[in-house]
């Protein structure tokens, strides 16, 4: 800063000037009346002289004083508030006086340290918030009173890349995010929260997926400054309760059936209406196929069970899958000449040894396999087992494949077949044998104890081919 436009700067020039004005009007009023009335006026005009350059002197000392005593105190407070202005809140001032500058020095130093500690703590809620933010598993993002995104935490994120660049469909129920713009149901759920003020919740469905929503309005001096909403991705959820649901009514329903049959024609035999044993026996003999029925549905559901809850016990030992593949094959030999079904077994690998694995429990994988494609094959089509040593991710593994030449399954319904119940098409099912529909979950899960894969390929109408790998060395070696 200039000194001549310093606070002391300018008092200096305004006291100069003032002395030199009572100067000038001294000089003019009382030189003449020195000339007219001394005989000695040129000393007391040379002491007018000393007297004017001392009282010039001693404004220019006064100013410099001034300068050192309230000048730069000044510019070190103002140089300090542009400190902390700067975010530089550790700055203090180093004035040591009793005057009111002292004391101005020192509540400015109070107010910094007061500034410092309330920055500190609001940096640490801040931190804290955050940290609570990051954590969470559920998505949170606020929005301000124009519906613009301000405060997003890493999985609210997620969810607007997800939703980012989707159009709106109505009939899909599903969404898309814009940069500016939410999604309808999110958007339906923002006004309604600031227009009534209260706290809104709601279920979205975008894409695939779930989204259970709770939204609530963020007040500033009564009035409302946006909203906050929690998003908490309950897909899972839901599709457990359907599954839920589907089940027991699937269950249900199987059961129902021999149930019905088995009171049928046990009502028949109480009323008499069997007129020869031989009708009798006929009759006896549907009760006790269905009975078996139901005994083997019952025994499915508590193997199934078993296994979902981690309780299966598996008899682990080496085994030579090739020697089991050619057991299934002699097995079904005779159902497919019965059918006129042309099965093949072609073992491309002369080393098909697993190093632990449940023989029966494989035997029982493959059996459902085969079960399940003679359901759905017609005569005159063939059937292959197709065993292979293979490398995956660097590891050895068995590889067998079913192939079938039935109607196949549309891909819609591929991601579904290892489901418990789930029957693609009802129609697709021959009438000779009915499954329990448990048998590919079944497979699924006996796949999975061994650590190995399973999965469908199929076109409709050219047939079906269930693959299924497993590591030959055991998970502990």
């Amino acid at each position: 800063m200039s000194f001549w436009r310093s606070l002391v700067g300018k008092l200096w020039i305004t006291i100069t000037c003032l002395v030199a004005c009572v100067l000038l009007t001294l000089g003019l009023f009382l030189l003449p009346y020195i000339d007219t009335t001394f005989a000695n006026s040129d000393a007391i005009k040379r002491l007018f002289t000393y007297v004017a350059i001392i009282g010039f002197s001693m404004t220019t000392f006064f100013g410099l004083f001034l300068l050192t005593k309230i000048t730069q105190p000044m510019q070190q407070l103002i140089e300090a508030a542009n400190d902390i202005r700067k975010g530089k809140y550790g700055t203090r001032l180093n004035l040591v006086t009793s005057d009111e500058i002292g004391e101005l020095a020192n509540t400015f130093n109070h107010m910094a340290a007061e500034l410092e500690t309330n920055i500190r703590n609001l940096n640490h809620e801040k931190e804290h918030l955050s940290s609570v933010l990051r954590s969470m598993s559920d998505a949170v993002i606020t929005f301000d009173n124009h519906g613009q995104v301000i405060l997003v935490n890493p999985p609210g994120q997620e969810i607007m890349k997800t939703w980012k660049g989707l159009e709106w469909d109505d009939e899909l129920q599903g969404g898309g995010w814009a940069a500016d713009v939410m999604p309808k149901p999110l958007s339906e759920l923002y006004y309604a929260t600031v227009n009534e003020g209260k706290d809104q919740s709601a279920d979205l469905h975008v894409k695939q997926g779930i989204w259970s929503a709770h939204m609530a309005p963020l007040y500033s001096d009564e009035v409302i400054r946006g909203a906050v909403v929690v998003l908490r991705d309950i897909t899972e959820q839901v599709t457990l309760e359907k599954m839920r649901t589907d089940f027991i009514a699937n269950v249900s329903h199987e059961i129902r059936t021999p149930l019905s049959m088995m009171q049928g024609y046990s009502e028949a035999l109480l009323d008499g209406m069997a007129a020869s044993p031989e009708e009798s026996r006929e009759l006896i003999q549907v009760i006790h196929e269905e009975s078996l029925r139901m005994g083997r549905l019952v025994k499915d559901l508590l193997d199934l069970t078993r296994m979902e809850a981690g309780h299966a016990e598996l008899s682990l030992r080496e085994m030579d899958a090739g020697e089991l593949c050619e057991r299934v094959y002699r097995k079904f030999t005779v159902r497919a000449k019965e059918r006129d079904i042309d099965l093949q077994l072609n073992k491309l690998h002369s080393n098909l040894l697993l190093e632990a694995a449940d023989e029966d429990k494989l035997e029982q994988v493959l059996t459902n396999l085969l079960d399940n494609a003679f359901r759905h094959t017609p005569s005159g089509k063939q059937i292959r087992i197709i065993a292979d040593r293979i490398t995956v991710s660097n590891t050895e593994a068995l590889q067998v494949k079913i192939s079938d030449q039935g109607v196949g399954i549309p891909s819609e319904d591929l991601p579904f077949v290892f489901e418990r119940f789930y029957k693609a098409d009802k129609a697709r099912v021959r009438g000779e044998t009915v499954g329990t529909g448990i048998g590919l979950a079944i497979v699924k899960n006996i796949v999975t104890a061994h650590h190995g894969t399973i999965n469908a390929t199929s076109e409709v109408g050219e047939g079906t081919v269930f693959t299924m790998i497993i590591p030959t060395k055991s998970a502990e070696s």
